[in-house]
C-alpha cells in the first residue's frame, strides 16, 4: 500500500486486500471494516486498515520496497502522440491502440475493456487539465505507460475541477506489481503539478517534444 496516502479509495483497499471492490463495498456497508463516509463514497484510514489485517492475519505482512523505475524503461517515443481531438472516447481510444502495441500488453481486448470499466467507476481526470487512466491486468507482463497531449481539450472526460483535460498518461501493469503501480501513479502525479511542465508539455509540436521533456524531467516514476 502506498505510505504516502494515508487516505484510501476503494479501489486501493480491494486492491492492497486482493479482493474485489464489490467486497469491500459489502464489507463497508455491514460495517465490518474500518471507514467512513466522505460525501457518496467511502474512504479508509491506511492505518485503520494495516490493523485490521494485522489483527485478522495474526502478524505484520512483510513487503519488499519496489526498486525505482526509470522512465525510459516504461515508456518509448512511440507510445506518445498528439490528438486532435475532443473526445474522451477518441482518445482512450487511441491510446489503448498505442498502448497495446507495447509487448508487456498480451491483450488488447482486456486492456480496453479494463480502461473503460474503470472509467465507468470513477473518471481518472484528476484536474489541472491531467487525466491518467490505470489498470493492472494479468494480461500485462510489466509495467508500461503511454502518453497523449491533446491541444483541444476534452470537456467531456468529467474531471475532479470540472476543466478540460489536455493531458492523458495511460499505465497499465500487471495484477502483481500493487505497490510499484501506486507509486508510479502517485509520482506522475505529483510531477504534473508542477505548473511550468505542463505549460512546456502543451507547448510541445511533436511527439518527439514531448518524449524528451518528459524524459528530461524525469529520471524515474516510482518514489
Amino acid at each position: 500500500m502506498d505510505s504516502q496516502h494515508e487516505i484510501l479509495t476503494l479501489e486501493e483497499v480491494a486492491d492492497y486486500l486482493r479482493v474485489s471492490e464489490r467486497t469491500v463495498y459489502d464489507w463497508a456497508q455491514k460495517a465490518e471494516i474500518p471507514c467512513g463516509k466522505i460525501g457518496t463514497s467511502w474512504r479508509f484510514r491506511r492505518s485503520d486498515i494495516e490493523r485490521w489485517v494485522e489483527e485478522r492475519l495474526g502478524s505484520k505482512p512483510q513487503s519488499k520496497e519496489p526498486e525505482p523505475v526509470r522512465l525510459t524503461e516504461v515508456l518509448t517515443p512511440d507510445r506518445v502522440i498528439l490528438l486532435d481531438t475532443s473526445t474522451k472516447q477518441e482518445a482512450l481510444e487511441a491510446l489503448i491502440h498505442v498502448l497495446s502495441a507495447a509487448p508487456q500488453v498480451r491483450n488488447k481486448e482486456d486492456l480496453a475493456r479494463e480502461v473503460f470499466r474503470r472509467e465507468r467507476l470513477m473518471s481518472t481526470g484528476i484536474g489541472k487539465g491531467i487525466a491518467v487512466p490505470h489498470v493492472r491486468l494479468a494480461s500485462v507482463d510489466d509495467l508500461v505507460m503511454a502518453a497523449a497531449i491533446c491541444p483541444k481539450g476534452i470537456s467531456d472526460y468529467e474531471s475532479l475541477d470540472g476543466e478540460p483535460v489536455r493531458i492523458i498518461l495511460m499505465v497499465a501493469a500487471n495484477r502483481d506489481q500493487h505497490a510499484q503501480y501506486l507509486k508510479t501513479l502517485a509520482s506522475l502525479c505529483a510531477q504534473l503539478k508542477d505548473d511550468s511542465l505542463r505549460e512546456r508539455l502543451l507547448a510541445c509540436t511533436s511527439a518527439e517534444e514531448i518524449y524528451s521533456l518528459l524524459v528530461s524531467r524525469s529520471a524515474y516514476v516510482s518514489v
